[in-house]
């Protein structure tokens, strides 16, 4: 009899079980497999077939349940097929899916190996019959008895175990599966770390996807494990990217990893992730409990982790936990970073840390992908490290941290690192450029007590960077300009020089600013009209007239291509000519205004004048039309200027009105600039302006002739003041007179200055210059008796308005000697300058040097090379100061004062100047830090230190301490100081004795310098290097703890590996820095009369 489909689904319609079971009876099993084939690839009654298939199919009896398991064991493989319809496949897969908690154990056992051969065998490509596997084994797991192997339970772990070698192709399906399977929390880790590993086997475009299936695993468990196995991957992937962008594998072909593709990816996960933890708050929680703990254990962060950690930021809830964190981590990376750069012992032991501002310059690149979740957290992230770590208000409003562009400490370096994200961030995001301007403009406006420097320069690096993308945004800064009045002056002029490129090129930006100028010119705020004047000077010196002379010293830094507006055209020459001209006028009505609005206007007219040549006419007719209202014109009246003028009073109040001092300062030096440019011949002029400016120029000169004539006629009566006067603070008179001896003092300076310069090596001119300095004495010494007695007088002290240049010069025609070749003094000056008060020049000259290094190093570290290379060197140092590099200038340098230092120390006792050899040791201090560790001039410059203090034996405490400061902070960066510390405990121990006087102390003496005088001070200077010892031995053990807590997570090879490498370590401790010195010094210095501190130290050292 013909058993047909439509036979079997009649039989099912119908009550006649008996019947369609005998029907079914007669099908064998190819029969009925090709029934469901057909009818499956029809789409035709497949579900109702398999239904009455089951129907007629008893569990209960051994043949049915056979027939049940056929069926199963011929729909898995055709689902997995692709030749059904998805219709059907769906409809198969949940009627097997309902039917499967029937099947009797050994059924479920067959099925599930049969799952697992299909995956190993990678026959589970398409992956629809795969939401039945997790059913199977739930059924397995439930059964109450399982006669297979060696039981259910051991049965389902097996399972899981074989299928650790699927096939990659087959990961994201049955990562989806698992979700559905019941699984222990051995077997969730097991299962977990097996799909990470299969990361590796993987394409980047398949990397999203099975995240995304894997965050969802994660409602099981193992939230950290999946956490930190995603982030270590993408870690991994931005080595290798770096590692082929290093070796120059630039052909797309030969790159084995794109980095647009890899940043995609990056991007696609991190959404992955931020949406998982949005949903799942644990998730988060476990992200920032494992960030900390890696924290602590150095585990050093990568670009995506941090990318993850700005996105997570959008979460309100986690916001201030991720800034904070980061806040931390930056400043904890610095700090490790100074640590171990101030150690050769540390460096020795430990690689180099992973600097994180390069890993969050590397996320700012990498949010070029489309990164639009990162790029907020980004903007947040600079302000808050500028915000939190810049330059802080000390006492009087005085800035306690120097600028971003010499930062050294943590906190500037983070500082800095803000406004680099900040700068990049605006060069790279087009949508967040508005925001960036708008909070740096918001604080600069704002933050009135606090200093705004940074933000200044970051403001200055936008607009040079990016000058008419920021034109976009003119509307911005132009508000800003009207809060200008109400800014302290160094903001003003800041903000001013910042924005300045965009003023040539933006017209109305400009006519803004200068109606804004005019209106701050009448404020009733001394500060508002201060910050017209700077605006209105920083406008002249910038917008130049055609034929002005470019100063060398004061070029423009507009290098922009983007803003080089072409103020030489004819119009623009013209244009700005009226503009200039028309500035120069609203400034003179400040000099009706206070003393320092005036102040301001004197001090910048030179610095105009050498950037705008053209405009000397206009000046010097200004200045002379405002000297003419003090001076006297009647050659017989003393004194030559009406000092009565130059003051005001407001009841009891007296306050200067007129600077008169530095207006004849301004005058003298614009007068004499103006002259050398003229007589140089280097800017043209038309013939009536040369006219004019020589008249100016003649009649100044007779003006300041006769001032100088007449201020020698002049005794200090004729200034109301003499050893009689009053300069008491506390009256009227008192401060007059304070304020006439200032003035006077100032005259004499600007006229010292103005004599000498034209004297031409007069003989007259130099005599003229002697009687100003008698003068300007006799006015000093005064004030300093007066201060000497204890009477209030003014405690602030005058500037002196001598110009650095002309002190450089004087210095030089006085003492014919170069300031570093301080021992060619000649005698005749030097004995002089020993009887006027015991004054040694030579020494002067050493100290001036001592505080232009330090200068030098402190304000301008990087042009260090610049500064050595113009110093005037000749016979042995010409061939290394021409040309060399900085290492060769330095050490030229350093031999001649460690010459200079050896002729003090061979002299003897009677020929020995301490103060001397303490200046020479702290110049050569500064010079030894240009040196390289590395280098062989460094290691020379150790030799030599340590043999001088080997062989010193002046028993002289300060230079003890100076030589064995310098020694130390030297040989700490050459290599452990152990040893050294050692021999010179012995050195002490020996000289102050045992503090058991029955004990004999062996006499030892490796370093001369440690006497019986020096062992006391020497004592304290090593307990405290010591002490740092000990720092960096914790800290170095600390390190390590933290990297074997990291590594417990990994394989146990790497433990094995990373154990090792511990035990290498401490061994390098216990040999290297040698800790039975250490305890050795101890015992020395335990068994001196100095033992207090030592004690403490030796319990570390125990500890």
């Amino acid at each position: 009899m013909k058993v047909t489909v439509d036979t079997i689904l009649s039989l099912s319609e119908s009550d006649g079980v008996d019947e369609l079971q005998k029907h079914l009876t007669l099908l064998s099993d190819d029969q009925l497999t090709t029934m469901l084939t057909n009818s499956a690839v029809k789409g035709k009654d497949a579900g109702v077939l398999i239904k009455a298939i089951f129907k007629g199919s008893p569990v209960s009896v051994s043949h049915g349940a056979n027939r049940r398991l056929l069926v199963y064991k011929h729909c898995i493989p055709l689902c997995e097929s692709g030749d059904l319809q998805t219709e059907v496949t769906s409809d198969i897969i949940g009627l097997l899916m309902l039917e499967t908690h029937s099947l009797p154990g050994h059924a479920l056992a067959t099925l599930a190996s049969l799952y697992v051969d299909a995956i190993k065998l990678g026959e589970m490509n398409s992956g629809r019959s795969l939401e039945l596997f997790p059913t199977i084994l739930t059924a397995l797991a439930a059964t109450e008895a399982l006669a297979y192997g060696k039981g259910k339970l051991l049965f389902v772990k097996s399972k899981l175990e074989e299928i650790a070698l699927w096939d990659p192709q087959c990961v994201i399906h049955l990562t989806t599966m698992f979700r559905d399977v019941p699984l222990s929390a051995e077997e969730l880790q097991f299962l977990i770390e097996k799909i990470l590993r299969m990361f590796l086997k993987l394409d980047l475009q398949e990397i999203p996807p099975l995240v995304y299936q894997l965050l969802l695993l994660t409602a099981k468990g193992c939230k950290k494990l999946v956490l930190e196995g995603i982030i270590s991957y993408f870690k991994k992937q931005d080595q290798l990217q770096k590692e082929e962008q290093r070796n120059g594998d630039e052909d797309v072909e030969v790159q084995t990893i794109l980095q647009d593709q890899l940043r995609h990816v990056e991007g696609t996960v991190i959404l992955h992730i931020v949406f998982a933890i949005r949903l799942d708050h644990e998730l988060g929680r476990e992200f920032f409990k494992n960030l900390k703990v890696n924290a602590a254990q150095s585990d050093p962060l990568c670009p995506f982790s941090i990318a993850l950690l700005l996105s997570v930021a959008r979460i309100q809830r986690f916001e201030e936990q991720v800034f904070e964190f980061l806040k931390g981590a930056i400043t904890k990376n610095f700090k490790d970073d100074q640590i171990q750069h101030s150690s050769k012992f540390l460096q020795e032991l430990l690689p180099q840390f992973n600097s994180i501002s390069n890993m969050i310059l590397d996320t700012v690149k990498n949010s070029v992908f489309g990164w639009d979740h990162v790029t907020q957290g980004l903007v947040q992230l600079g302000f808050i490290l500028m915000d939190s770590f810049g330059p802080k208000a000390g006492a009087f409003g005085k800035v306690t941290e120097g600028a971003s562009s010499t930062a050294k400490t943590p906190n500037q370096l983070a500082c800095r690192l803000g406004g680099q994200v900040l700068l990049e961030s605006f060069k790279m995001h087009e949508p967040i450029r508005g925001e960036i301007l708008e909070q740096v403009l918001n604080r600069l406006v704002t933050k009135t007590a606090s200093p705004v420097t940074h933000f200044i320069d970051l403001l200055s690096s936008i607009v040079m960077s990016a000058p008419m993308i920021l034109l976009e945004s003119s509307s911005k800064v132009t508000e800003t300009f009207d809060q200008l009045s109400y800014l302290p002056l160094s903001t003003v002029e800041g903000l001013l020089k910042a924005v300045q490129p965009l003023l040539k090129a933006s017209m109305s930006m400009k006519d803004a600013l200068i109606l804004v100028l005019r209106k701050a010119m009448f404020s009733s705020n001394l500060d508002g009209r201060k910050s017209a004047v700077a605006g209105f000077l920083l406008l002249l010196k910038n917008f130049r007239i055609l034929g002005s002379l470019a100063s060398s010293q004061a070029s423009q830094a507009i290098t922009s291509s983007q803003v080089q507006a072409d103020v030489h055209s004819r119009y623009n020459t013209a244009a700005n000519e009226a503009f200039c001209l028309e500035i120069l006028s609203s400034l003179r009505r400040c000099l009706n205004q206070q003393a320092d609005v005036r102040l301001m206007l004197y001090e910048g007219f030179h610095d105009v004048l050498r950037r705008n040549s053209q405009l000397a006419s206009s000046i010097m007719q200004t200045l002379l039309s405002q000297l003419k209202r003090y001076f006297e014109p009647e050659q017989d009246l003393l004194p030559p200027l009406k000092l009565e003028s130059c003051i005001s009073a407001h009841g009891d109040q007296v306050f200067i009105q007129e600077p008169l001092a530095h207006l004849l300062c301004c005058t003298v030096h614009c007068l004499l600039w103006n002259q050398n440019i003229r007589s140089g011949g280097n800017v043209s002029n038309d013939e009536d302006d040369e006219d004019e400016e020589g008249g100016v120029q003649s009649e100044l000169h007779t003006i300041l002739e006769s001032i100088t004539k007449r201020m020698i006629k002049s005794e200090l009566e004729d200034f109301e003041l003499d050893k009689c006067a009053e300069f008491s603070t506390s009256s009227s008179v008192g401060v007059k007179n304070s304020i006439y001896a200032v003035l006077v003092m100032g005259l004499n300076e600007v006229l010292m200055e103005y004599n000498f310069i034209t004297a031409n090596y007069s003989k007259n001119h130099f005599e003229d210059v002697l009687e100003l300095f008698k003068r300007y004495h006799k006015v000093s010494e005064i004030l300093k008796e007066r201060a000497g007695k204890g009477r209030p007088t003014s405690s602030k002290t005058s500037r002196s308005l001598l110009s650095l240049g002309f002190i450089s010069t004087l210095l030089t025609a006085l003492f014919s000697v170069l300031m570093w070749r301080y021992t060619n003094v000649p005698s005749t000056v030097e004995d002089a300058g020993k009887k006027e008060k015991g004054q040694s020049v030579s020494l002067l000259c050493l100290e001036g040097l001592l505080r232009v290094f330090t200068t030098v190093l402190q304000r301008f570290p990087t042009r260090m090379s610049n500064f050595l290379s113009s110093l005037d060197v000749s016979g042995e140092g010409e061939a290394e100061g021409e040309g060399s590099d900085l290492t060769e200038q330095t050490a030229f340098y350093i031999r001649q004062f460690q010459r200079a230092l050896m002729n003090q120390l061979s002299g003897g006792e009677e020929g020995f100047n301490s103060k001397e050899a303490q200046l020479l040791v702290s110049i050569l201090s500064i010079l030894s830090r240009q040196h390289n560790p590395s280098s062989q001039q460094f290691v020379q410059m150790i030799t030599w230190t340590v043999k001088i203090c080997k062989e010193t034996n002046f028993e002289d405490i300060s230079l003890t301490k100076g030589l064995l400061s310098l020694l130390f902070n030297m040989h700490v960066l050459y290599k452990s100081p152990v040893s050294l510390l050692w021999e010179m405990c012995q050195d002490i121990h020996s000289q102050l004795g045992d503090i058991d006087q029955d004990v004999e102390v062996e006499k030892q003496s490796h370093f001369a310098i440690i006497s019986m005088k020096t062992a006391a001070s020497t004592t304290l200077l090593v307990l405290s290097q010591v002490g740092k010892v000990l720092d960096e031995v914790d800290w170095l053990i600390a390190k390590k703890k933290g990297q074997i807590g990291s590594d417990r997570t990994i394989s146990g090879e790497a433990v094995r590996v990373s154990s090792h490498s511990s035990v290498l370590l401490f061994h390098h401790i216990c040999t290297g820095m040698h800790l039975e010195m250490a305890l050795f010094i101890f015992f020395n210095l335990h068994h001196t009369v100095f033992d207090t501190l030592s004690n403490v130290l030796l319990c570390r050292v125990e500890s």
